[in-house]
């Protein structure tokens, strides 16, 4: 009988990014943007969280670096860095129909399902809209309740509210 060979996880490289007092965690893999994580969290409980190796590694991560910094001081409104999301397919119909909102404007979740052909998917889009591991760079603090409202965000609301500000010039920075 063969022997089974242990399979290590794979590496991800890690960077911190900090803006205004918060302080994110950016992770790429070899192909693209992996995870944005939008609370203080430690590398070593990120790997548990998403059964990875981390390494930091700053130069791995310049680009997606260079685009959030440019983000968070108000001179970038389309990220070109490359992503690497992990989902289903439905999901991943969803992120790509959010990262089509222009900077500065939103849209509600029903509007959302509506784009990608599922109207009654409303609570689904909900769902995957939460689930999105790489929330500014595909922006679903754009995506607000259908009364106008903002509704939940993986950052919180008051980072919703300002990350909104900033894209809409009533932020003061």
């Amino acid at each position: 009988m063969p022997k089974r060979t242990k399979r290590l996880p794979e590496k991800l490289y890690a960077s911190t990014v900090s803006w205004e007092g918060l302080i994110f965690q950016v992770l790429s893999s070899a192909h693209g943007v992996r995870w944005l994580d939008l609370h203080p969290i430690t590398l070593e409980a990120l790997e548990q969280k998403l059964h990875v190796r981390i390494v930091p590694d700053d130069q791995q991560n310049d680009l997606v670096l260079s685009e959030l910094h440019a983000y968070l001081r108000g001179g970038l409104h389309v990220f070109t860095v490359p992503v690497d999301l992990r989902g289903t397919s439905f999901q991943c119909d969803v992120w790509n129909a959010i990262a089509k909102i222009p900077f500065g404007q939103t849209t509600s979740y029903g509007e959302l399902a509506k784009s990608i052909g599922r109207p009654k998917a409303t609570r689904a889009v909900g769902q995957a809209t939460s689930a999105n591991p790489v929330p500014i760079i595909v922006p679903c603090h754009r995506v607000i309740g259908s009364s106008g409202d903002l509704t939940g965000f993986a950052g919180g609301l008051p980072l919703k509210e300002r990350l909104l500000g900033l894209e809409q010039g009533t932020l003061s920075l």
